[in-house]
C-alpha cells in the first residue's frame, strides 16, 4: 500500500483569490488617485476641533511728530475673488447645499459643498491667515457668530464653512 505523503501544491479557493485580486486593485486605484490634483469638488475630511490660543494684540507704534498722520482704511471685500467651501456638520439633510447657495448669492465663490465627518461644537467659519477680514464678512453674511484658524486637513487658499445643527 502506497502512503499518502505532504508533497504538492494547494490552490486556493476561488474567493481567497478574488479576494486578493480586489485588495490589488484597490491599492492601484488609490495610488493613481491619491496626487495632489487640485479640483473646484469639495472633499469630505476628518478633522478634530483643537482650542486655539487667543491672539495676543500686537503692539503697535505711535507715529512720530514729523510723520504724516493718515488714516488707513481697509479696501472692501472683495466676495467675489474668495473660496468657499461649505460643509454640513448636523443631521440636517441639504444644510449645506441652501447655505452655499446663501453664499454664492452674497457674491462669494462658492466651489463646493459636502458632509464634513467629525466633532464641531457649533457653526464655525475657519480662516487662514491672510483671509481673516473676508472671514468676518462671510460670518456676518451668514449669521455665523464663531470664527476660528483653518487647520490641517483643511485647504489654505479658502474659507471653509462648516455647519452644525445651531445654524439651523
Amino acid at each position: 500500500m502506497r502512503t499518502r505523503d505532504e508533497r504538492g501544491v494547494a490552490f486556493p479557493s476561488p474567493l481567497v483569490m478574488l479576494s486578493i485580486v480586489a485588495v490589488a486593485m484597490a491599492g492601484l486605484a488609490f495610488a493613481v488617485t491619491s496626487g495632489d490634483v487640485e479640483s473646484d469638488v469639495a472633499r469630505p475630511v476628518t478633522v478634530e476641533a483643537t482650542p486655539s490660543a487667543t491672539p495676543s494684540p500686537s503692539a503697535t507704534r505711535a507715529p512720530r511728530p514729523s510723520e504724516p498722520r493718515t488714516s488707513r482704511t481697509p479696501a472692501p471685500v472683495e466676495r467675489s475673488e474668495v473660496l468657499v467651501e461649505v460643509y454640513n456638520n448636523s443631521g440636517i439633510a441639504g444644510l449645506a447645499g441652501t447655505t452655499a447657495d446663501t453664499a454664492a448669492t452674497a457674491g462669494w465663490q462658492v466651489v463646493g459643498s459636502d458632509n464634513w465627518v467629525g466633532t464641531i461644537p457649533s457653526s464655525t467659519v475657519y480662516f487662514p491667515p491672510r483671509l481673516e477680514r473676508q472671514a468676518d464678512t462671510l460670518a456676518k453674511d451668514l449669521g455665523v457668530t464663531r470664527l476660528m484658524p483653518a487647520v490641517a486637513p483643511m485647504r489654505f487658499d479658502r474659507l471653509t464653512v462648516i455647519l452644525t445643527a445651531d445654524y439651523a
